[in-house]
């Protein structure tokens, strides 16, 4: 069994299970009992926490993304690190890898949604670099598909501080050798534009469902993103738009200087795609491939400060303007009218003026005054009957900026599982831009709602499956000599049985073994030895401390004190705290120092002994605790001063025990989270 799970980290965080394992890490679920939601803790593998080299980089890591707060990257909650264990906690995503969805859609993704997933990725790389953050290592299997079709960036395995001056080929690189860019194959320093190359790759596998390159091992693979060109989108899919391959090829030109500049630049693309898909930004291989002699790249389309418009290329030559005649004063006038002549600049001008005014013209009015007409709107499409994959391609989602998110599961025997049942807002209805969310309900058809097995799962863990079921869940709690506490022993309806949405079911939960109480026996006046064998043996109890105190009523040796009283009816594994007797308290007798008469002084008088310190005792407090929780915190005053400080407890211990010392008689004050639960006068002297 994995040595980490059921352990409790820095008080807080329980792991539950084993959910992925990287290079450097073990990756786990856990509960936060603190803020009681579950999480993703990553802890670095204990081979290579004894190399500083790699703690130093693991840290590096959770440093860089907990920098990072975008809803397209994976958020960093905690980061801990001591000398035994070190350790990030991250949030829990709740859906699969983009490599794994493309394999459920068959290798290959729609345009549409190859679009709308390539956008957010370039939305969480823009965020990163702009904090000086660059990945390294993006690929599907760093990139989450959440269930409502968002997606965030996670594993910044191998980031670095855009900042650092570290030029190396990692392992990690060539582990995923068919996304690398060529600097990072070439063991070249390489920067935020490394990520637009793989990102690039990633979109090319979106859309043609196959990589740029093959081989037969890493460095031949890595080879070919140096010194080849991959066949082109449309070559494998001729239906993939073009100005979205001319996107793809851009972002993996093999020549850093010709991709583009950054996130933002290829996002301003993405976005003009998506507003005209018929859009040409006019990208040639010749822009995009690397070469000796090259002129100087022309920064195009979004690369630019300045937004081009995209021109017509004109592949015909263009016939050469005649060589017009030698000037003669008789011809001055007629230059006037001559074709180029000023004339026609003039006329190009106005017109020019005209188109500008038109344009000035229509900016203010969609800019501005259409500001102060009724803000624009957009008809919800209708989406029941569509799978969540196909609702979230459709054009009327895609092109008015809707955002679809999951609801409930819903059982309904006229809808096929997994297609849309409902939603809201309903179809039709008329929405604003910014509040374009629609909820959809999924159909689990006829049959597909059933009672899991939950035999000897832990309780937590059996309620929040059946919970996100959409049932409603009764616990009961009987004891068993079999089952562990705190796990299901029965269920009821039985496995398999078919169910309604908002059914109510019930788990029983074992609470362990009966406890039978025992009569405690006397033990006073006898050995120690005898002692312990009773009340281990025979009573099934345990033993506590052992003190060896002066008693004028038992001979040295023999129990003088039992913490329980005898004939009381205790639980079998109860604490029994003894004190054995070394005889009568001997006091020595007064030395009498002789001294010589003397008439005349008077007689001394005798100074008082100061009084002795009073003898401290020890006292078990048992606290019972509540079953309505997780943990308690406990605190115990004696005489008003804290002794036990606040401790976080866990309910699962059902009794807890605690040692505490005074003298005489004390108040003994018990407060469970924060509040009073018990106070009791206590005679430490008996």
């Amino acid at each position: 069994m994995d040595q980490y799970i059921g352990k409790l980290l820095d008080n807080r965080y329980e792991i539950l299970e084993r959910i992925g394992s990287g290079g450097m890490a073990m990756v786990y679920k856990a509960k936060c009992h603190w803020l009681n939601r579950f999480v993703a803790i990553k802890i670095l593998k204990e081979d290579l926490s004894q190399d500083e080299e790699f703690r130093r980089r693991f840290h590096e890591e959770s440093q860089a993304i907990a920098m990072l707060s975008h809803p397209n990257i994976v958020s960093v909650y905690d980061v801990s690190q001591s000398p035994d264990l070190d350790y990030i906690v991250m949030e829990l995503i709740d859906g699969i890898t983009l490599k794994q969805y493309m394999q459920k859609r068959g290798g290959k993704l729609s345009w549409k949604e190859a679009l709308h997933f390539i956008t957010q990725i370039m939305k969480g790389l823009s965020h990163a670099h702009s904090r000086g953050i660059i990945h390294r290592d993006i690929k599907p299997h760093n990139i989450m598909v959440l269930r409502d079709g968002s997606v965030k960036v996670t594993d910044f395995g191998i980031a670095r501080l855009a900042s650092s001056n570290q030029n190396t080929m990692t392992q990690e690189a060539l582990g995923s050798v068919h996304y690398i860019s060529p600097e990072q194959a070439r063991g070249s320093r390489n920067d935020a534009r490394s990520d637009i190359y793989s990102a690039g790759v990633v979109l090319y596998e979106m859309l043609t469902g196959r990589l740029p390159y093959e081989g037969d091992s890493p460095v031949a693979v890595a080879i070919q993103h140096i010194n080849s060109i991959p066949l082109s989108p449309r070559e494998i899919e001729p239906s993939i738009p073009e100005a979205l391959e001319e996107i793809t090829m851009k972002a993996m030109a093999s020549d850093v200087d010709k991709r583009y500049v950054s996130a933002d630049a290829m996002l301003a693309d993405l976005e003009e795609f998506r507003k005209n898909p018929s859009i040409s930004f006019d990208y040639t291989p010749e822009d995009l491939s690397a070469g000796e002699g090259d002129e100087p790249t022309r920064v195009l389309g979004a690369n630019s400060a300045q937004v081009v418009t995209p021109q017509p290329v004109h592949t015909k030559e263009q016939p050469s303007k005649p060589k017009k005649p030698e000037r003669r004063e008789e011809d001055e006038e007629d230059d006037y009218y001559d074709e180029g002549g000023g004339g026609k600049r003039i006329a190009v001008i106005v017109v020019a003026l005209l188109l500008c005014l038109a344009g000035i013209g229509y900016f203010l009015w969609v800019t501005v005054f259409s500001g102060m007409t009724q803000a624009q709107t957009y008809p919800v499409p209708d989406l029941r009957g569509y799978t969540l994959a196909e609702a979230q391609a459709l054009p009327a989602v895609v092109d008015n900026g809707f955002t679809i998110v999951e609801g409930k599961s819903v059982a309904d025997a006229n809808v096929p599982a997994g297609k849309i049942v409902s939603q809201s807002p309903e179809a039709d209805t008329q929405v604003k831009s910014g509040g374009r969310e629609i909820t959809v309900h999924l159909s689990s058809g006829s049959d597909a709602l059933k009672m899991p097995d939950l035999y000897k799962q832990d309780q937590r863990l059996a309620k929040d499956t059946l919970e996100r079921m959409g049932l409603v869940v009764t616990v009961e709690e009987e004891p068993s000599d079999e089952i562990t506490a705190g796990t299901v022993m029965g269920q009821s309806p039985a496995a398999e049985t078919e169910l309604q949405s908002g059914q109510q079911v019930t788990i029983i939960v074992s609470t362990g073994p009966i406890v039978q109480p025992v009569p405690m026996l006397q033990v006073t006046g006898l050995d120690l030895a005898e002692a312990t064998r009773i009340i281990t043996q025979d009573l099934k109890l345990n033993i506590g401390t052992v003190d060896r105190v002066p008693s004028d009523e038992y001979p040295e040796g023999k129990v003088c004190y039992q913490s329980t009283a005898p004939y009381t009816l205790v639980a079998e594994g109860t604490t029994v705290n003894l004190k054995v007797s070394t005889g009568p308290e001997v006091s020595e007798p007064p030395v009498e120092t002789p001294t010589a008469p003397v008439e005349s002084e008077p007689a001394v008088e005798t100074a008082t002994p100061a009084p002795t310190a009073p003898k401290l005792g020890r006292k078990e407090v048992k606290v019972s605790l509540p079953s309505d929780r997780e943990t308690v915190t406990i605190r115990i005053l004696v005489g008003g001063v804290e002794q036990i400080p606040a401790q976080l407890v866990d309910t699962r211990m059902k009794t807890a025990r605690f040692t505490v010392e005074g003298s005489g008689v004390q108040t003994v004050d018990v407060y469970m989270d924060d509040s009073l639960y018990s106070s009791a006068s206590v005679d430490f002297s008996a």
